[in-house]
């Protein structure tokens, strides 16, 4: 049990945004199937297939994939492999994609109240180049170049296929540890391997114009130019000023790292991963968030935090009291989920107690509170 005496302030108390409905991704269709359903960021990311110890698949069109607990995960786009030795869980993101981003989710920091947060280890992570290099890439193999932050990233088959083709034709390697200006490299006598990649897939159907081969220089030298008589023009010729405008149509509408923006690739994520922290908020609560005590009862009141069916089960707990004056909090127990504390202030004081807390099957610090009346 841990003994508190605060004298620390809230400049600020933190609200919590409920989802509309929850949801629930931890079962299976099957009432037969004993294996848990995990998905890829919140919203999902679609197209890529993945691998446990126990079997091997592709993720939904939501992003979902199946594994038993304790198994690890491998990723692939086509066959260019993302990530490997991954541990499945609910929601894996992009952070836990790479060993060395992974392994930081777990540091804590203190927020302005001086409470223990995982949000600043997060968007530190974000500005990490290997991550940011894998996120920009990501969003680029989406089917549309605008990626909202409620929707799946989707990968579409046609995509995969032209990545397979194009990866045997890529000089070097899709690394993501370079440095973002060489990841995303575009000169124009040469390409970032990620570059070259991305040059080779046309993100529109098979039979649209921009799928085929821009005209070349010699093409467009060798043809005639337009006709300054308008009755000379043949209508069924085309000419140079065709060509140009051709090239440039297919050659805008090829795609490029540098056309994700990287404040878009970090706006991204941090939608997905707060959406996935107000999810496994919402699971927990506290009996009352208001309590009401008379200024003559100065014994021990406990707050418990619960989990909607089931046990509460806590690795570590931080609580402060906003108006130590009037509330005193006496002690944390993340053993038993709970918090002690007594008034000691007159009548008409109150104080808010704000509990921190990260369960035990997540990185993630939980936030809850509880506003304490002195009558």
């Amino acid at each position: 049990m841990r003994f508190v005496q605060s004298n620390r302030f809230s400049l600020t108390l933190v609200s919590t945004v409920l989802l509309a409905g929850c949801l629930d991704i931890s079962g299976s269709d099957d009432a037969t199937d004993d294996r848990s359903v995990g998905r890829l960021n919140f919203n999902g990311i679609s197209g890529l297939t993945y691998q446990t110890q126990s079997q091997r698949g592709q993720v939904t069109e939501n992003g979902e994939f199946k594994y038993y607990p304790g198994e690890t995960l491998t990723f692939w786009v086509g066959d260019l492999k993302l990530a490997d030795v991954v541990p499945a869980q609910e929601f894996v993101t992009l952070l836990e994609f790479l060993p060395e981003v992974r392994s930081q989710l777990t540091n804590t920091a203190p927020d302005s109240d001086g409470l223990s947060t995982h949000k600043i280890t997060e968007q530190e992570l974000l500005e990490d180049s290997a991550q940011m290099n894998l996120t920009r890439f990501i969003l680029a193999l989406n089917w549309t170049a605008d990626v909202a932050s409620d929707r799946t990233i989707d990968i579409r088959e046609r995509v995969i296929e032209q990545i397979n083709d194009a990866l045997p034709m890529i000089e070097g390697e899709i690394d993501f540890q370079v440095s973002e200006l060489e990841f995303a490299l575009k000169d124009d006598d040469k390409l970032s391997p990620a570059n070259q990649l991305l040059s080779k897939i046309c993100f529109y159907p098979e039979e649209d114009e921009r799928c085929s081969p821009p005209p070349s220089q010699a093409e467009i030298e060798q043809a005639e130019p337009i006709p300054a008589e308008p009755n000379e023009i043949d209508e069924n010729k085309i000419y140079r000023e065709d060509l140009v405008a051709k090239r440039a149509l297919i050659l805008s509408s090829t795609r490029s790292i540098d056309k994700v923006r990287r404040d878009n690739a970090q706006a991204f994520m941090v939608n997905e991963l707060n959406d996935i922290t107000t999810l496994v908020s919402n699971r927990y609560y506290l009996d009352d968030y208001v309590a009401n005590h008379s200024a003559s009862d100065t014994s021990l009141q406990t707050a418990e935090i619960r989990q909607i069916g089931r046990s509460t089960s806590l690795v570590d707990m931080d609580a402060i009291s906003t108006r130590p004056h009037d509330v005193v909090l006496h002690s944390t127990s993340w053993q038993d989920a709970e918090i002690e504390y007594f008034v000691a202030g007159e009548p008409g004081g109150e104080s808010e107690l704000i509990l921190s807390f990260r369960p035990e099957d997540t990185y993630r610090w939980i936030r809850k509170q509880l506003r304490v009346v002195i009558e």
